[in-house]
């Protein structure tokens, strides 16, 4: 095609860099008390937020989040064009009821925990096509919620599994422009969805770890990278054992991550906050990034990040059915220009 801006199979670069005007990230208690918590806007003592609903509270903690973003910029609604998000919970309600306080062109999207990422893309296509001048991009979780909506409701006090991974309870917004410089969208690699037979809810780690690894191998491809391109790539909630098979099929693949790969939901929390395999949720990759990662970023600590927020599409309609979990990794560069 005559001036495609398709690299390779699923890659997509954007003809200049879009910056991320402003980022913002709340959180909960646990998540405020990790390793992260100084790189946080907003600690939230309460998880229902004062609202009635652990639903409510999270519907909350994506408006304040967006607030907080267009504060740091002097922005309002009126600037925003598009405002693309999601979350984990049936028909997208956190997202919706979000929206719905807020004036602004909405498109909900369901990505599961890749849905920071996937909103991130398509944010840069809107961008970069000139449909639009700035766009919002939201993503969010809540333990309670999706603890309530995906395994059991939290007051049965089931007993979680070690391969079980910690939902994060988190909002994150982050504002897109479309030209100056700073940390910026340089190019998108969109995942397919991979399906490697696994059932188990509770093992997301193993679920997603074949996704993540099909979407950064395609990245390289692609682009003709090698890992050693960037300073830190970061996949989104694969968590202790998913981060290690992933590492493990990107070697045999010949790809070296043992320099500067980590994960999301590695490093906001601690072993010994009892999260047993690392955190997860559509909050993870999302609160990261506009907390520390954005700020490492800006302050010249990274200069080239490669965001891969993964997956697991199922539901609860699709368990009980006793279907395997299709999964999918989508990935995004943000390089300081």
């Amino acid at each position: 095609m005559t001036g495609s801006k398709k690299l390779g199979k699923q890659t997509y670069v954007f003809s200049r860099p879009l910056p991320i005007l402003s980022t913002a990230s709340v959180v909960g208690r646990k998540e405020g008390e990790g390793p992260l918590g100084e790189y946080f806007d907003e600690v939230i003592t309460d998880p229902l937020f004062g609202e009635k609903s652990w639903e409510k509270a999270e519907s909350k903690m994506v408006r304040e989040a967006v607030d907080i973003a267009l504060g740091k910029i002097n922005a309002s609604y009126g600037d925003l064009d598009f405002m693309f998000g999601g979350d984990l919970l049936n028909q997208l309600i956190a997202s919706n009821f979000a929206a719905r306080d807020l004036p602004v062109p909405f498109y909900g999207l369901f990505g599961a925990c890749s849905t920071f990422t996937a909103a991130l893309s398509l944010a840069g296509i809107a961008l970069d096509g000139d449909f639009a001048d700035k766009v919002l991009v939201t993503s969010s979780s809540h333990y309670q919620t999706a603890e309530r909506q995906f395994r059991f409701p939290t007051e049965l006090g089931v007993q979680r599994k070690p391969t079980a991974q910690w939902t994060v309870t988190g909002a994150g917004a982050a504002i897109i422009g479309s030209s100056g410089s700073g940390a910026c969208l340089t190019c998108a690699t969109v995942g397919r969805v991979v399906d490697m037979g696994i059932t188990d809810a509770n093992d997301m780690g193993s679920a997603m770890a074949p996704a993540a690894t099909e979407t950064i191998k395609q990245h390289f491809e692609d682009t003709g990278r090698t890992p050693d391109y960037y300073d830190v790539i970061a996949t989104g909630d694969l968590g202790c054992l998913g981060k290690a098979l992933a590492e493990e099929m990107l070697s045999e693949l010949g790809y070296d991550m043992s320099k500067n790969y980590t994960d999301c939901g590695v490093i906001i929390f601690t072993p010994d906050q009892d999260v047993h395999a690392g955190g997860s949720g559509c909050g993870c990759s999302a609160t990261v990034f506009a907390g520390y990662f954005y700020s490492s970023l800006l302050n010249g600590d990274y200069h080239k990040l490669l965001l891969v927020s993964t997956g697991a599409l199922l539901s609860p309609t699709s368990t009980q059915q006793g279907e395997s979990i299709p999964c999918i990794a989508h990935a995004v560069a943000i390089e300081k220009v």
